[in-house]
């Protein structure tokens, strides 16, 4: 019998609890919970755990590894266009380091306070390295948006570049030897869209963070949306370094299936094209449109005018052969 993958587990034996909150408006299945308690406000609520090995090097830099823990979590709540608010923290520690700690602890609250962010309270304990940052924000006066929702004839944007976190981790691993800090930077220390995703229930009609993949996170739209989408590559925003080793390497689908790179893919109506570019202005935010929404289902990738098959996809727990790392 085929081992199911990650998403599979949480459908099959996590998604069809009995119990139904009536203040639960968003429960399993997207970026984020949603619960509503009044009307002026929602509580979204988000859930990632790291692993060494699997999700980092173990001898990543303490202080990146504070910042990217709660980094990937204010990630999820800008793809529910939340507004962070609060976070807890469990640790799981193999030895009492406090140097290590006093790093790590650093690049967290150096990011939390970027965002104002409070530490509400945590765990820790002893075993193999690993990471849980439950983070908490703020739906002001909107519902959050979902994966579902996504309508044929809507654009398909991005925020930022993809590809950054694949080419940093390649580095990483001595695959490819052309330096590139700021791949490295993506990979260890991502920059959440926090200030973008406040802003994005007002015009998204769905939306996702990229965090296993273009491919895969927009995949999970099109599931959720019922719709199908066509995707333009030579629409991708990629970096000057993610176009190099696209030209050294022939690997042209590495941007669209490389994960960690936490920007916000999101669908929204052309008529608020006006709308996101006044967004991205005001956010400093680079935002770019990649794609149309189609009626059908799957993916379609466009390069030089053709269509292209991808021949794998983003990273899946208990299914992708190998680790992240």
């Amino acid at each position: 019998m085929q081992r199911p993958g990650e998403f599979e587990i949480i459908r099959r034996f996590f998604s069809g609890q009995r119990v139904a909150d009536v203040n639960t408006e968003i429960g399993i299945g997207d970026d984020c919970a949603v619960l509503n308690f009044t009307a002026a406000a929602r509580l979204a609520l988000t859930t990632d755990t790291l692993v060494a090995g699997i999700h980092f090097f173990s001898d990543t830099d303490p202080t990146r590894l504070g910042h990217k823990a709660l980094a990937v979590n204010l990630s999820d709540l800008a793809a529910m266009g939340a507004r962070p608010r609060w976070a807890l923290l469990a640790l799981t520690l193999p030895e009492n380091d406090p140097e290590w700690i006093a790093a790590f602890a650093q690049g967290f609250f150096r990011l939390a306070e970027r965002h104002r962010v409070q530490l509400i309270g945590g765990d820790t304990t002893r075993g193999p390295l690993a990471i849980t940052v439950h983070a908490l924000g703020t739906v002001d006066g909107r519902p959050g948006v979902k994966r579902a929702g996504a309508k044929p004839g809507d654009a398909i944007y991005l925020t930022g570049s993809i590809g950054l976190a694949g080419l940093g981790l390649r580095i990483r691993q001595g695959a490819y030897l052309v330096p590139d800090e700021e791949a490295l930077d993506r990979l260890e220390a991502p920059q959440p869209r926090t200030d973008f995703g406040i802003r994005l229930g007002e015009f998204a009609s769905a939306g996702i963070d990229v965090s296993d993949g273009l491919a895969a996170d927009l995949g999970h739209i099109l599931e959720q949306s019922s719709v199908g989408a066509e995707v333009d590559w030579e629409s991708l925003p990629l970096s000057a370094g993610v176009g190099r080793y696209v030209a050294d390497s022939g690997d042209w689908q590495m941007p669209l299936v490389a994960g960690d790179d936490y920007e916000l893919c999101f669908t929204a109506s052309p008529a608020y094209a006006q709308a996101i570019a006044s967004a991205a202005d005001a956010t400093a935010t680079p935002v770019r449109r990649i794609g149309t929404i189609r009626t059908g289902s799957g993916l379609i990738i466009r390069r030089r005018g053709r269509p292209v098959e991808l021949s794998r996809s983003g990273y899946l727990h208990f299914v992708s052969g190998e680790a992240r790392r």
